[in-house]
């Protein structure tokens, strides 16, 4: 769409472009979204002038802070660094992506600039509980914190999400799923976060060629191999996500010892010679609660489906999101004797020890192109 057509007058070497005719096109183009322009200096009043004590965080493009406006709105900032055509490509990525979306479980993008000095900003919701991630194994980690209960929550409000992206017209594909994008609020609720990487996908295709992008460990492998971008590629990154949810482990962690450095490796090994109990977080109750045991060993066997190294073998992400509810519904029926079959037999579908994982950063240089995870404290 509007994005492809930047890139390639960005691309071309008319590209060289003084500030003020890089302003007007990137300016023109965003008034054709219907987003809402700050000025320059409304955000930088509402950032303290960009002050370091309002810093957030900073991620691969830019630095991201937080503000008020002076309707009272708390905001997230994300500042982009340099404008060049990549910059330019990703910032107008995340306006034709987020713009037209509405849905509980996203991240809301309340407007953008562009007019000052070549500064490409964003400006979102403030999300003031941190990402996934720190609670799992960052800064904010601490015991008792993320109950299996609110593990399951995030689980189906991630699922939700995902969902709603890929069954609008086109479907959206996120392409960097991951607990860093996956931001809490007051409640552990959850807001899906950073379409830098997103991709609009044609309706009738069956995948989109593309050289694969998005974050160590969490990368689709036959993507990775293949360039084919399809929707079972988020899936595979949700059965990361749900690895994690299950382990507190990190998607790659270079000290553990090597076959285990990427936790879907790791994960897949445990799920297959039955050692699960090695894998799961012991603070969940996984040994004193038999129906967190029956839930856990449930979505661990649904992470198993998502993690297969051949995309046909994963279930889609609706698919994915009624087997999560209907786990959930085990703790409403601890009383029950009945197993819920969620489509795992002892040997369906069970991937080699030698299959193709995502890449993790000892063999492959990834680089993240993720700033979410700081938008919010």
């Amino acid at each position: 769409m509007k994005v492809a057509m930047m890139a390639t007058f960005l691309c071309s070497p008319a590209a060289s472009l003084t500030t003020g005719i890089f302003i007007q096109i990137v300016s023109a183009a965003i008034a054709d979204y219907k987003t809402h322009i700050f000025s320059y200096a409304e955000l930088d009043e509402a950032t303290d002038g960009f002050s370091p004590s309002q810093v957030l965080g900073d991620g691969g493009f830019g630095t991201v802070y937080k503000g008020k406006l002076r309707d009272g709105r708390i905001v997230a900032v994300k500042r982009l660094y340099e404008s060049n055509y990549k910059r330019v490509e990703q910032f107008m990525n995340e306006i034709d992506i987020l713009s037209p979306l509405r849905h509980q479980n996203l991240v809301s993008l309340y407007g953008c600039t562009s007019r000052h000095c070549r500064d490409l900003l964003l400006v979102y919701e403030f999300v003031p509980n941190g990402t996934v991630a720190d609670h799992l194994h960052g800064p904010r980690a601490c015991e008792g914190v993320l109950t299996w209960p609110i593990r399951m929550q995030i689980a189906i409000e991630t699922a939700e999400a995902l969902g709603y992206l890929h069954a609008v017209e086109p479907p959206i594909m996120h392409r960097d799923v991951k607990t860093n994008n996956i931001l809490l609020d007051a409640g552990f609720h959850i807001k899906v976060a950073d379409f830098g990487l997103s991709r609009l996908f044609p309706t009738n295709a069956t995948h989109v060629s593309t050289a694969p992008q998005g974050t160590p460990g969490y990368v689709d492998p036959e993507y990775h191999t293949c360039f084919q971008l399809t929707n079972k590629s988020d899936v595979y990154s949700f059965g990361v996500v749900l690895a994690e949810l299950i382990s507190s482990k990190p998607a790659v962690d270079l000290s553990r010892c090597r076959n285990e450095i990427n936790l879907a490796n790791m994960a897949i090994n445990k799920i297959q010679r039955c050692e699960l109990a090695q894998l799961v977080d012991p603070t969940l109750g996984y040994d004193s609660d038999c129906v967190i045991r029956k839930m856990i060993t449930m979505v661990a066997e649904l992470a198993f489906r998502c993690l297969q190294h051949d995309r046909d073998m994963r279930p889609p992400i609706k698919e994915v999101l009624e087997v999560l509810r209907a786990i959930e519904g085990v703790a409403n029926k601890a009383g029950e004797d009945e197993e819920l079959d969620v489509g795992v037999k002892d040997d369906a579908g069970m991937p080699s020890n030698s299959a193709a994982l995502s890449p993790n950063s000892i063999t492959h240089k990834w680089v993240s192109r993720s700033t979410t995870p700081n938008i919010s404290e």
